[in-house]
């Protein structure tokens, strides 16, 4: 733990110390006429600042200098923090959410890959921008993101809370118009459990939600989010993913697993995807 966190720690137990003594009954059974705060009081505010520094504790200084200053404000975003179970348990920020030291110690949050497809069933794909943080220049699925920890982001039932975000950010990354990509005709499969290292200090631990949808849309990329981007075959794809293992380009540890397992078979069943709606299961990967 840093120093000044342990200061602050033992400053918060001295103070700690002095007033329970203040507050234990005096020998000659006289009020001192002071008005001093009670246990009860201090124990709540100091609770309350060990949190705070506990926190502090977690974020360990990383340098960001070098780092793309669009990219870094969004590493304040708050996330939603869950168990292994996908039950939510807080939230953190996207820098904390995505520090190896802290996934290392089983820090988690909730996360969506969108796919989406034309009306030719061809699968749009993304390069991320060599600005990202996490999986630099890599290929992946159509949008990958986080939910916010905001009222709307929040709500669960039939994951309409990732559905909204995932709206939010096809917009964002892609462009694409919000009424283009309405909540309401994305399709939630399944939910997968990851994790990855990017790099020595940045990576993925995520609860992922996979999300469908076959629609034509019009697209103005934002180049600090994509470098790239293409609709592909399933031939084309496989084609990828073949050099992809040859190390001739690269694709993001997610959109690997996914391919590697569900993807094809879905891809296969695009206008009868609700025989292969689990909601129930979280398959670890």
């Amino acid at each position: 733990m840093a120093p000044a966190v342990w200061a602050g720690l033992r400053v918060l137990t001295r103070q700690a110390v002095g007033v329970l003594k203040s507050n234990a009954p005096a020998s000659s059974g006289l009020a001192s006429g002071r008005h001093e705060p009670s246990a009860t009081s201090c124990s709540r505010r100091i609770s309350s600042e060990v949190r705070r520094l506990q926190a502090a504790a977690r974020m360990p200084e990383i340098a960001t200098d070098h780092l793309d200053d669009k990219q870094v404000q969004l590493l304040s975003e708050m996330c939603i923090l869950i168990d292994e179970n996908d039950q939510r348990i807080g939230a953190d920020t996207k820098k904390n959410c995505h520090l190896n030291s802290n996934i290392d110690k089983g820090l988690l949050h909730r996360a969506f890959s969108v796919f989406l497809f034309s009306s030719d069933e061809k699968l749009l794909l993304q390069q991320r921008s060599d600005a990202k943080i996490t999986f630099p220049g890599c290929f992946t699925n159509t949008c990958c993101s986080h939910p916010l920890h905001t009222d709307g982001e929040l709500e669960e039932e039939d994951a309409v809370g990732v559905r909204r975000a995932a709206q939010r950010r096809l917009q964002a990354e892609l462009g694409i118009p919000l009424e283009q990509v309405p909540p309401e005709e994305m399709t939630y499969l399944t939910r997968i459990h990851y994790k990855a290292q990017s790099d020595g200090v940045w990576g993925e631990h995520e609860i992922d939600y996979i999300l469908f949808m076959q629609k034509d849309v019009e697209l103005s990329p934002d180049p600090n989010e994509i470098k790239s981007h293409c609709y592909v075959s399933k031939e084309e794809l496989k084609a990828m993913l073949e050099k992809a293992k040859r190390k001739e380009l690269e694709v993001t540890p997610w959109f690997s697993l996914i391919a590697d397992t569900f993807l094809f078979k879905w891809w296969d069943n695009l206008h009868n995807l609700k025989q292969f709606m689990d909601h129930s299961n979280i398959h670890r990967m």
